[in-house]
């Protein structure tokens, strides 16, 4: 028999949140995530996630700043949320009320004349003076730069 029997069992609400993730066909990645983030609200709240308030969800995000949570995690979490409260209860009110976090994105350190000329005239052989010049004028990667 190819059954697979599961130790654990599935409550009908999570099982009804897989059913709407396979529909529309989410990653197993994916899939694994939002049930964490789910459950990972749904411990914070101490009760099934249905019957959470548009405070538990203020509290929950307060918390999980305050604890450190990088702004992209706390944003796949959102995700999981919004989905969980769209689509498997049908409580887009709930939805609205979470909000992502903006996160500041940093500028590439770029190198100065001198900082580039000392790169380059590091090395002797002109092949790998080549490939350093090629890498850098054309902002390439090492394995581009291996293939070339």
């Amino acid at each position: 028999m190819n059954e697979s029997i599961s130790a654990v069992p599935v409550s009908p609400l999570r099982q009804r949140l897989i059913d709407d993730m396979n529909m529309r066909r989410f990653s197993p990645e994916t899939q694994r995530n939002y049930l964490r983030d789910v459950g990972r609200f749904a411990t914070f709240v101490g009760r099934s996630p249905d019957r959470a308030t548009a405070e538990d969800l203020r509290r929950f995000q307060i918390e999980q700043g305050e604890a450190g949570m990088p702004a992209p995690t706390m944003n796949s979490i959102v995700s999981a949320l919004r989905f969980f409260f769209t689509h498997t209860l049908d409580r887009p009110d709930l939805a609205r009320k979470l909000v992502r976090v903006r996160h500041p994105r940093k500028l590439p350190v770029v190198l100065s004349r001198d900082e580039v000329a000392r790169l380059l005239n590091a090395t002797t052989c002109i092949k790998h003076q080549a490939a350093l010049s090629v890498a850098y004028g054309a902002g390439l990667r090492v394995a581009e730069v291996s293939m070339l």
